[in-house]
């Protein structure tokens, strides 16, 4: 259990040049989307951001004449 805890002492460049390979080996690993697929869940992103843009407008200018009306109401 204790030798499980050793941790051993390497010089930082060595440490760094491996950490570099690792980074490498997972990168080739890595499945890459086509380009194709790319384009098109960008474009439903960008898509979806105007459509919850909208949406929240509208709310908001409907949240805002509740409560104007509602305000007036209790003034006058």
């Amino acid at each position: 259990m204790a030798d499980e805890l050793v941790v051993k002492k390497e010089n930082w460049v060595e440490s760094t040049r491996e950490y570099i390979a690792d980074i490498r080996g997972e990168m080739k690993r890595v499945t890459w989307p086509s380009r194709a697929k790319v384009e098109s869940t960008t474009l439903v992103v960008i898509v979806s951001v105007f459509a919850f843009a909208a949406y929240f407008s509208i709310l908001d200018k409907v949240i805002q004449a509740t409560v104007v009306a509602g305000y007036d109401k209790l003034v006058k």
